[in-house]
């Protein structure tokens, strides 16, 4: 066990015959127990200092892991929204893939359509000029034909007949 500042004061030295100037011996006591206080004291004041220094070394520490265990969640939750994000991006071209073919198809299957239809009225169209052509051509011939001055000349005189 240490000594302490009081053991020093207190202590009492055998006399010899020939011993030591007391005064000189107190007063170098006296100096040691001075020294020895101060040095006690600050002992105490390191130790206070230490014991401080490692409570903020632990407060640190546990800050140092709290703030480690939140990046590496911020890295995988980063990690998971890219993921996450990707699969999106890619469901979403999927999907503009998807309506692109359905546009395309329904493009191609309404121009199939109107082919047809402008096929169908080019048809009709040619059988409406040829219908036509043959009308005209046949009220020209009917014209032409010496069948109708009889029938002109039959008309009017059934008109003068009715006069008469």
């Amino acid at each position: 066990m240490p000594l302490t500042p009081l053991d020093i004061h207190n202590k009492e030295f055998t006399r010899g015959f020939r011993g030591y100037d007391e005064d000189e011996v107190n007063e170098f006591l006296d100096q040691v127990i001075k020294d020895y206080e101060a040095i006690l004291r600050e002992k105490k004041e390191l130790f206070e200092r230490v014991t401080d220094l490692d409570e903020k070394l632990e407060h640190f520490k546990n800050i140092e892991e709290t703030l480690n265990k939140s990046i590496l969640i911020a890295q995988e939750t980063a990690e998971e929204v890219r993921r996450n994000a990707q699969k999106e991006a890619q469901l979403i071209v999927k999907e503009a893939e998807k309506n692109a073919d359905r546009i395309i198809n329904d493009a191609l299957s309404k121009s199939r359509k109107i082919m047809i239809e402008m096929e169908e009225l080019k048809k009709q169209a040619s059988v409406y000029k040829m219908r036509f052509k043959m009308l005209i051509e046949a009220q020209l011939e009917m014209l032409n034909t010496d069948d109708w001055d009889e029938f002109v000349e039959r008309e009017e005189d059934e008109l003068e007949q009715n006069q008469s």
